[in-house]
């Protein structure tokens, strides 16, 4: 799933691919939100972890989950 995540204040977006499902994204997000936390961890498919103060969040958009397809349709 792909993660776009906009920053106040920043020219450019943060955009990652996730192998998290959409519902433990929005949980953990939601809930950092909730608790007032100062910052929210994401992590990637490569493992890399990306963290973003949540006061700074503009928006947080969450792809679709099913994988991209290849090759040709008939």
């Amino acid at each position: 799933m792909e993660i776009r995540i906009g920053i106040a204040n920043t020219g450019r977006e943060l955009s990652f691919e996730t192998s998290e499902p959409a519902a433990d994204v929005k949980k953990s997000l939601a809930s950092a939100l909730d608790a007032g936390a100062t910052h929210v961890t994401f992590s990637d498919t490569k493992g890399n972890s990306y963290v973003v103060p949540t006061a700074s969040l503009a928006y947080v958009e969450l792809g679709t989950e099913e994988s991209r397809r290849v090759g040709f349709v008939a």
